[in-house]
């Protein structure tokens, strides 16, 4: 299974009592879970630690993070670099150009991406995320607007091709010819693509404020929402067994 994090293990910024003991069902029935989220590298290194995954792939697809410490790029060291001056001179521009615009809390844990906070500490009404997303297409990058922030990288690894990469990586597996074994749980419009291509995916309830903005819903919707609709997937996966 592969799951977004915010939103859908969470409540206000942790993961719910019931998605951890979700977790660990799942772990313990011998499933594999990789959380796939645009949190940074700096926030996802300790959760992999404390959480029952296989491993977690943060910044859209751009690396994953192993319970071992390790860590695997899609992108070379030199490429990374190259895009890090782009990425923080994109960041400056935004900030004077877009009125209210804010770096996330968690951008110092950062290496691959920029991430404007629209939600989740501060504001941005809708016109000004429209703003800042169509300043970062105009740099050539990729934009996605999740719960609570846009982010924007260079690349074309997003939360699909990431989704594949690390299952070739990780479990040696071809993950769209098995994709009839596989689910994908989210929560917010960046998991479009993952619900676009994956047979049995979900969307926790709070998914209903973003139906007017997407072109690709889940198939199925929890009757709960966030830590506790993950929950709800977690035992029908397991009864189904």
């Amino acid at each position: 299974m592969f799951t977004d994090i915010d939103d859908t293990l969470t409540r206000d910024g942790a993961i719910t009592p019931e998605a951890l003991h979700a977790l660990h069902a799942l772990r313990d029935a011998g499933l594999i879970v990789i959380p796939i989220t645009g949190r940074p590298l700096g926030w996802s290194e300790p959760l992999t630690r404390e959480w029952p995954v296989a491993a977690i792939v943060p910044e859209n697809g751009a690396l994953a993070v192993l319970p071992d410490g390790r860590r695997l790029y899609v992108q070379d060291e030199a490429t990374r670099a190259r895009n890090a001056r782009r990425l923080a001179e994109v960041a400056q521009r935004i900030l004077a150009q877009v009125p209210g615009a804010r770096l996330a809390r968690d951008s110092a844990g950062r290496l691959t991406d920029i991430a404007i906070d629209h939600s989740e500490f501060a504001h941005l009404p809708p016109e000004r995320i429209d703003q800042v997303v169509a300043l970062m297409h105009a740099e050539g990058m990729v934009a996605t607007v999740s719960s609570i922030h846009i982010n924007g990288w260079f690349g074309t690894h997003g939360k699909w091709s990431g989704a594949c990469w690390i299952a070739r990586e990780l479990l040696g597996i071809d993950l769209e010819r098995e994709l009839d074994r596989w689910a994908y749980v989210g929560d917010s419009t960046n998991d479009q693509p993952m619900f676009e291509r994956f047979e049995h995916s979900v969307g926790v309830a709070n998914i209903m404020r973003f139906v007017p903005q997407m072109q690709h819903l889940p198939r199925y919707v929890t009757p709960s929402e966030q830590g506790a609709g993950f929950a709800e997937v977690a035992r029908c996966v397991l009864a189904a067994r």
